[in-house]
């Protein structure tokens, strides 16, 4: 029997099995989140869904998030990643399921209402999971694959009306397959544990937390970690309240059909799969985080206006909105590993989760209501160009998070983000 002190580390094949593996459940979160966006139109057509009423199913979604994420992240610290992850996996599976059983607008809110109070805490979990088997690594190359397999499934749900295009007969049978990927969020948490649960017997692992959690060191994280925080509320109210109505935004204001509408959102999600991963090697081995972080949040102010008021192809502002969405998140999720203890990242991302999520409930409602104030249709597209001006607003609030988180790293309190490297300091 091996003893402790020949316990040597897992391998570096080990480590991104675990990886990969774990990465399953965020996939089937992913898809599951992701379906409503193709439904759209449908829900408008079959149910008679306004879009407030659509932009409610997804921010309803972030609603519990405001107090169930920080809870989630103290969890995450109390039990351990894998039974978080179980948990709040089987959560996300069932609220699939609720959501599916009839078309009448409190039931589909209360099924995503359900989800979100999984899914949210079960990217944090598995975000927490990343960090202990990573940190010292390859930790931004990792959660840059890690992300790379989640938007999987939002690519597959955005083209489903291409490889699923049978389905888009009834708004129930998309979502009956969003059932299906949602499987995929136990069936990685599952693999996750047997693998976690023979790396303790075999391999000598970092110690799992255990320390209480004092509701006082909340605030006390600093304020390179609160910059970050706030460039993480307005970057993705930025992007996940767009890509709500994205699709019926490109039917209605630019003449595309559900298919081409549908691909013209998937080069954002296919731009992510492979941009993150190479943006997260790259902070690996420079550094400049901040900087990164800064210059993909000055690639987002231009592209809604660009949208609003041109008539060049979607593929340019897509693109760009790619490259950004690529580059901001490889950055700035393992930053907070640098910033904050690793006894209290579960808790430091679940704070972090709470407040974007009040940021994507407050704009997907917002950017609803505007456009049916505006009465944003396919007889009337400007009446989208005020959202768009909200989300070109959000793009500039940004920049300025990131300068500002800049100038406090490369100041005397800095934690590194501009200086380590794979290598070192």
């Amino acid at each position: 029997m091996m003893t402790e002190a020949l316990r040597r580390p897992p391998s570096t094949l080990f480590r991104w099995a675990v990886l990969i593996f774990v990465s399953l459940a965020m996939f089937g979160n992913y898809y599951v989140y992701d379906c409503v966006e193709p439904l759209a139109d449908l829900l408008t057509r079959q149910l008679g869904f306004t879009d407030a009423n659509i932009g409610l199913l997804q921010a309803i979604y972030s609603v519990p998030n405001v107090v169930m994420v920080l809870i989630g992240g103290i969890i995450v610290d109390r039990l351990g990643a894998r039974k978080a992850i179980l948990l709040f996996g089987t959560t996300c599976l069932v609220g699939a399921v609720i959501t599916v059983l009839q078309g009448w607008l409190p039931l589909m809110a209360a099924g995503r209402l359900v989800f979100g109070m999984g899914a949210e805490s079960l990217i944090v979990a598995v975000t927490t999971a990343i960090a202990k088997w990573f940190r010292g690594k390859e930790l931004s190359f990792a959660f840059g694959i890690n992300l790379m397999i989640a938007r999987a499934g939002t690519l597959l749900a955005q083209r489903s009306p291409s490889w699923a295009g049978f389905a888009y007969s009834s708004w129930r049978k998309p979502l009956l397959i969003s059932v299906g990927f949602a499987a995929f969020c136990v069936i990685g948490a599952v693999i996750y544990w047997v693998m976690e649960v023979y790396a303790e017997k075999k391999y000598e692992l970092a110690p799992a937390s255990s320390d209480k959690v004092v509701f006082k060191d909340l605030f006390n994280f600093g304020v390179s970690f609160w910059y970050v925080v706030g460039l993480c509320v307005v970057f993705y109210s930025a992007i996940f309240p767009f890509e709500t109505f994205a699709v019926k935004y490109f039917q209605y204001a630019h003449g595309a059909s559900l298919e081409q509408a549908g691909f013209m959102l998937s080069i954002l999600t296919m731009s992510t799969m492979f941009g993150t991963p190479l943006f997260g090697w790259l902070s690996d081995k420079i550094g400049r985080r901040a900087l990164l972080m800064t210059l993909g949040s000055v690639l987002l102010i231009p592209v809604y206006l660009m949208m609003a008021y041109s008539h060049m192809s979607l593929f340019v502002p897509m693109a760009m909105m790619g490259v950004a969405f690529s580059l901001v998140p490889a950055v700035m999720w393992p930053s907070v590993a640098y910033i904050v203890d690793q006894k209290k990242l579960g808790t430091a991302y679940g704070l972090m989760t709470v407040i974007q999520n009040i940021g994507l409930a407050g704009f997907n409602l917002v950017i609803g209501g505007v456009n049916d104030m505006g009465h944003a249709s396919a007889a009337n597209p400007n009446g989208y160009r005020a959202g768009m001006w909200i989300f070109s607003i959000l793009g500039f609030l940004g920049v300025a998070f990131s300068f500002l988180l800049r100038q406090r790293e490369t100041g005397p309190h800095g934690h590194g983000l501009e200086t380590i490297t794979l290598g070192g300091k």
